[in-house]
């Protein structure tokens, strides 16, 4: 590994100085929209309303720090990478503890990536099942054919897209699930399932049964700003072009000012990105506690999508299945697309971590495209062999939850060790990022407590 520019992430010459005011910031906001299109998708629809569905009101508490306390990791994660011109892998590959491999040593955070590969498939496919059933409800088809159908069409979006194409596919699906939930939430308060103050009081006594644990921490490893979704947000910084507009010569007179401009926009993203995860996930829990706990449906196996559609054809009536169906699909179907997409552009970066290619040699949207016809056949065969999109989605759920201390511990040493001391966090931000990171270990272990014992 070495120290040179890499042209992937800060291009010479495309420096730019940032925008002074909120409406300058808003135009160059975006990798928030692809993001959410991941976010707010399987853990939501599937794992947040299964919770609710199961334990009720009690746990809303647990909802809203899963929203809210892995935000911290996002914005700060990123703010390394887009002022040090590293990759995401590439500093995670600075971490200390090598791994001795055929081609050159390695950080173990790389190795365990690479491990985590199988499980997140697992996931991946099991969101991919899930997309197949939404339109199932659509048109009645046979479920092979639909979810055949969902694979085939991301391979056409994703084997022929670019950045903005994916960003603008990703507005509308935001905008449609994220209304469409919302409306069904608000509409529930005229029905017997409606929410009453007693609810939301229970929400809040920050009790945690134990009966709920394993779908509990699932919901937190998939629900807000997942780990991987994370790593992924940091590619599509980088692709938006927000290290290139600040420069990678840190001796330029105007890179601090620079720096501390683009930041800024990149915490505006980071707070859209916030506020649609939280307007999304609220309304799902609130169904599934709402509607599908009082009717003691829990949502498993092929007909998880039918199940959860009650969340909508008990509020608004029978003639809304179509409406839910519709907004499952984009919720399911968005994320599948913002999720392989990402997932592409870590292939070629785990090759030059690796040391199996020179990074001023690789042909990064060759693998991205291999990944993207590859992994979407994958996750059909998966889904076909196994058809539970739960216990999918939540193996990779508790997957991802596990690496979300070492995410946020990377992020503390990155920032002590190689990041330029002018653009450091201030102190309140570190102390609330040490704190995320001592909750994310305290739950890391308790999930290795329960697999274990």
């Amino acid at each position: 590994m070495t120290d040179a520019i890499d042209l992937y992430t800060q291009r010479p010459g495309e420096a730019v100085a940032p925008p002074t005011r909120l409406a300058g910031r808003i135009k160059h906001l975006g990798p928030s929209i692809i993001v959410s299109g991941s976010i707010v998708g399987s853990g939501e629809i599937l794992l947040t309303s299964s919770l609710g569905a199961q334990a009720g009101f009690v746990l809303l508490w647990w909802v809203l720090v899963s929203c809210w306390s892995k935000s911290i990791v996002q914005a700060e994660i990123t703010r390394y990478v887009i002022t040090s011109g590293d990759t995401y892998l590439r500093a995670l590959n600075r971490l200390p503890g090598r791994i001795p491999g055929p081609w050159g040593p390695f950080s173990w955070p790389i190795g365990l990536g690479l491990l985590a590969f199988v499980p997140g498939v697992l996931g991946l496919s099991g969101i991919i099942g899930s997309a197949g059933q939404a339109l199932q409800l659509l048109v009645d088809i046979d479920p092979i054919i639909a979810t055949a159908t969902i694979s085939l069409g991301t391979i056409l979006v994703l084997g022929t897209g670019t950045y903005l194409r994916i960003e603008r596919a990703m507005l509308v699906f935001v905008i449609s699930f994220t209304v469409l939930t919302i409306v069904c939430a608000v509409l529930m308060q005229f029905t017997e399932y409606r929410m009453t103050l007693d609810d939301v009081k229970s929400g809040f006594t920050f009790e945690f049964p134990t009966e709920y644990f394993v779908i509990a921490l699932a919901m937190y490893g998939y629900t807000g700003v997942n780990s991987g979704e994370t790593a992924a947000y940091t590619y599509w910084c980088v692709e938006k072009g927000y290290p290139s507009y600040i420069g990678p010569d840190r001796d330029d007179p105007e890179w601090v000012a620079r720096a501390k401009g683009w930041i800024k926009v990149l915490h505006t993203d980071v707070w859209v990105t916030l506020v649609l995860l939280t307007l999304a996930t609220l309304p799902f829990y609130f169904l599934g506690a709402g509607v599908l706990h009082r009717l003691g449906q829990n949502p498993e196996g092929l007909e998880t999508i039918r199940v959860l559609s009650s969340m909508f054809t008990e509020t608004l009536g029978a003639w809304s299945l179509w409406v839910f169906g519709v907004g499952a699909f984009f919720i399911l179907f968005s994320t599948v697309l913002s999720a392989i997409g990402a997932g592409g552009r870590f292939i070629p970066e785990y090759l030059i971590e690796l040391g199996i290619i020179d990074r001023a040699n690789v042909r990064r949207k060759l693998w991205i495209r291999g990944y993207v016809l590859v992994i979407p056949v994958l996750s059909f065969v998966l889904y076909m062999t196994f058809q539970n999109p739960v216990v999918l989605v939540t193996i990779g759920a508790i997957t991802a939850a596990l690496f979300l201390p070492i995410q946020s511990g990377a992020t503390l040493w990155l920032q002590r060790h190689h990041m330029d001391q002018r653009v450091r966090p201030s102190r309140p931000m570190y102390i609330a990022l040490w704190s995320v990171f001592v909750f994310q270990c305290v739950m890391a272990l308790a999930v290795i407590r329960y697999v274990v014992f």
